[in-house]
């Protein structure tokens, strides 16, 4: 694991009040791309930033603005989802996202949020269940917004597609949880993980353990107070036969959450590992 890329990726992430979204979201990508020249990345955000601003004046109204930002973004530029290939990881990587203009929502969102930002917007992310979205503060209110398509959604729409997620958590009847929980602001931590999270999901579907690794890496570094992301990368360790490693985080968890109710499991996980170490 190149500890620099680590090592990076942790300064980034370190404070929440400074946390440069888009940047720890191209420097993810390293894992997978160590080549990647991330400041390459920004500056070609830049450029485009740069097209949108001359478009732009002191008069141009928020909703103006706005207007200008998703003709520029879905029509000029021609970004949208991955309709042949979903999940596929490179839909996360923002380096592959600008290049394709191909994307998952929560990747086109950070796009969209700098871009917005730079032209004086304020775009937030909205980790809405099972598909990210983003919300724009204006003087007629707020804009719920598809990032896959830069569609203004109503309260209706949201939720119906709210619905079947309240169905499966069984949050129905009296113990119906109301749409507005769901449409608050998230901050650009919360935005990453959620990020990684898909990445995550991605990779241990197609049991990519090195590429799922490095992914986990992050979000314990991420999520520091997150003993179940250090639970994770020990049993991501296990699958590499790494362990050593695989064995304190593990041990590491139980510490911290000994009536876990994986508990069991994990301790039958830690005998079968200090018992195949006996061997190497």
């Amino acid at each position: 694991m190149p500890t620099q890329q680590l090592d990076y990726f942790t300064s980034l992430v370190t404070e929440d009040e400074h946390l440069p979204l888009t940047e720890a979201a191209i420097a993810v990508a390293q894992h997978a791309y160590p080549d990647l020249d991330v400041q390459g990345v920004l500056d070609q955000i830049d450029q485009l930033a740069i097209k949108l601003k001359s478009r732009i004046t002191p008069d141009t109204s928020p909703m103006q603005r706005l207007q200008i930002l998703k003709h520029f973004f879905y029509s000029e530029l021609g970004f949208g989802p991955n309709a042949n290939d979903f999940y596929a990881p490179e839909n996360s990587y923002l380096h592959y996202v600008l290049e394709n203009r191909r994307g998952i929502p929560i990747s086109l969102a950070i796009l969209m949020i700098e871009l917005g930002q730079q032209i004086g917007l304020k775009i937030r992310g909205v980790s809405f269940p099972n598909h990210f979205m983003m919300r724009i503060s204006l003087q007629q209110g707020e804009v719920i917004m598809d990032p896959l398509t830069g569609e203004s959604l109503s309260k209706n729409q949201l939720q119906e597609m709210l619905d079947p997620y309240l169905d499966a958590k069984g949050y129905r009847g009296e113990l119906s949880l109301p749409l507005n929980i769901f449409l608050r602001a998230s901050n650009a931590r919360e935005i990453l993980s959620r990020f990684l999270r898909n990445l995550k999901m991605v990779y241990s579907e197609h049991e990519r353990w090195e590429r799922l690794l490095g992914i986990q890496e992050r979000l314990v570094i991420l999520l520091p107070d997150s003993i179940e992301e250090i639970r994770d990368r020990g049993l991501i360790f296990a699958q590499l036969e790494y362990l050593r490693p695989a064995l304190a985080d593990m041990h590491h968890y139980l510490s911290e959450s000994p009536e876990a109710e994986d508990a069991s499991d994990i301790r039958e996980h830690i005998a079968t590992l200090e018992s195949q170490a006996k061997f190497h």
